[in-house]
Order: C-alpha cells, then sequence, then structure tokens
C-alpha cells in the first residue's frame, strides 16, 4: 500500500511556507506607518534605535536557534558577511530617508525592484545568467520607474525616490554577498548590518550635534520596529521560504508592496499621486510576470529581506 504520509507532510509544509512568508510581508509592510507615527526623530535616530533593538532580538534569536554565538558565524562566512552588513545598512538610510521625504506608496514600489538589481549584479559579478524573460521585465520595471519620478523633477520627493532606488541597491548587494559567500543564511548578516548601524548612527548623531536621546514616543517605535517589522519579518520569512518555489516568493513579496500604501491610507489618510499609481501598476506587472514565467526554476539560496 502507498503510503499517503508524503504527500501530506509536503502539503502541510506549503500551507505554512505561505502564511509565515505572507505574514512576512504583512510585518514589513507596516514600516511606512511606523515611520509616518514617528514625530520628531530623523533618519539616523530612528535607525540607531531599531538597530539596537533589532540586534540584541537577532542575537538571542541565533543563539537559541543554532546553539553558538552569532559572532562565529560572521566569523566563518569571512568577507561576504562583512559586505553584506554594510550594504544593508545603506539600505536601511534610504529606505527611512525615502519614506521620510516621498509617499510610501512611492518608496515600497521602489524598494520592489531589488530583485531586478539583484539580476543584473548577479550576472555582472558572479556572472549569473539572467533569463530573457527577466530582461524584458527589467526594461518593462525601467518603464515603470520613469513613469513614477517623471513628475518629481527638481522637488524633495526626487530625493526620496532616489533614496529609495539606492535602497533597493543596497538589498540587492547583500543578496549578492550572500550568494558569493555561498551561505543561506541571512540572520548573522542581517545581525552584524545592526552593529554596524549602530556604530555608523551614533557617530553621525555626535558628529553632527543630534541628540541620541528620543521621546518616549519616537523611540518607542524605533525599537518595535527593529523587533516586530525586520526582526520578527525575518524569522517568519526563513522559515516560509524554505518550503516555496522563488515564483510563489516573488509573488508573495507583493503583499509588502501593496499593504505599505494601505495602511498609511486607512490609518492616516495619506493618498499616492496619478504617476506613482501608473507607474507602480507597470512595476508590478513586471514583477509578477518574471515571477510567473520562472515557475519551473529551481530557486536561488537567499532573497532579499
Amino acid at each position: 500500500m502507498t503510503s499517503l504520509a508524503p504527500p501530506t507532510f509536503t502539503t502541510d509544509a506549503h500551507k505554512y511556507g505561505v502564511l509565515f512568508v505572507f505574514a512576512a510581508g504583512v510585518l514589513w509592510s507596516t514600516v511606512g506607518l511606523g515611520i509616518r507615527m514617528i514625530e520628531d526623530a530623523v533618519v539616523w535616530q530612528i535607525l540607531l534605535y531599531r538597530s539596537i533593538s533589532m540586534s540584541l532580538f537577532l542575537y538571542v534569536v541565533i543563539r537559541v536557534r543554532s546553539g553558538e554565538s552569532p559572532f562565529v558565524q560572521i566569523r566563518r562566512a569571512g568577507l561576504p558577511s562583512v559586505v553584506a552588513g554594510l550594504s544593508l545598512v545603506a539600505a536601511y538610510s534610504g529606505g527611512i530617508y525615502a519614506i521620510q521625504n516621498t509617499s510610501v506608496a512611492n518608496a515600497m514600489l521602489l524598494f520592489a525592484t531589488a530583485p531586478f538589481m539583484t539580476a543584473v549584479l548577479g550576472w555582472i559579478i558572479l556572472r549569473e545568467r539572467v533569463r530573457a524573460a527577466t530582461w524584458v521585465a527589467i526594461a518593462v520595471a525601467i518603464c515603470g520607474i520613469a513613469i513614477m519620478v517623471a513628475d518629481k523633477s527638481g522637488s524633495i520627493v526626487l530625493k526620496g525616490s532616489l533614496a529609495a532606488l539606492g535602497s533597493a541597491f543596497g538589498f540587492a548587494v547583500f543578496t549578492v554577498a550572500l550568494r558569493w559567500g555561498r551561505t543561506g543564511e541571512m540572520l548573522p548578516s542581517v545581525f552584524l548590518s545592526g552593529l554596524f548601524a549602530i556604530v555608523v548612527t551614533f557617530g553621525i548623531c555626535q558628529f553632527t550635534g543630534q541628540s541620541v536621546v528620543l521621546s518616549l514616543q519616537d523611540g518607542t517605535i524605533s525599537m518595535g520596529m527593529g523587533v516586530f517589522q525586520i526582526g520578527a519579518g525575518l524569522i517568519l520569512y526563513t522559515l516560509g521560504s524554505r518550503s516555496l518555489p522563488a515564483a510563489e516568493l516573488a509573488l508573495l513579496s507583493l503583499a509588502e508592496v501593496l499593504l505599505g500604501p494601505l495602511w498609511v491610507w486607512l490609518f492616516i489618510g495619506e493618498t499616492a499621486s496619478l504617476n506613482t499609481l501608473a507607474g507602480g501598476a507597470v512595476l508590478l506587472v513586471a514583477i509578477a510576470g518574471n515571477a510567473v514565467s520562472g515557475k519551473r526554476r529551481k530557486p536561488p539560496p537567499i532573497t532579499a529581506p
């Protein structure tokens, strides 16, 4: 008699994988709302507090999960882990600045270009082959980006859009660095990025004369983002991504992009410009089309958080 246990296990693993990855996307999607709720803190102050709580949280998680210090894992990974950690600092900084200076919808949609940047960097640096369908999707995505920034020339919003693209580039470098190091474990590098960010942001605050003491509200929200948005989101994504193909991961990641603008619209009434909506629609088509066209391919070892 043929056992039914393996199919049941596979089905359950896939079901929980979808649930965990979607839940991670929901947590990540609240970053825009969290930053909008902050009253006075600027980029470096927010990142300092968020990095402190994230680093403490991930240290405990890595110790419990692996039974060893994250510093041991970082030393074993070597230079690629350091490059990955530094690139995330740039990604975090650009992300916060972008949300503070442009609409959440605009920022979140531009963050979603990271997989395309990863494909190009992987092709240039690691000599990874890029599918023809992905090149087409990249061209379509560039058209969408052009539409989104067309009405922002000469304004602070344009700087926010460029920061969002810079953030996406940072995540792309993070992904390529982990592939370069041939590791599927992203948590130690994210933990290291938190330590780097603490040093960098504290130094910038001291150099620019900005206080490292925040109001209770700003400090609580910033530290909460480190634990729940980044930390818990990464744990859920790590657990869920192991049982899902790359195409489903890419499609589920759209939950973060679509829900981010929804939260700020529901809670604080923030809307997006017509150009953002039109260009964003083109960009989403490119992402979804690339995911569907790659359905039968083996998933890549690392996806940017």
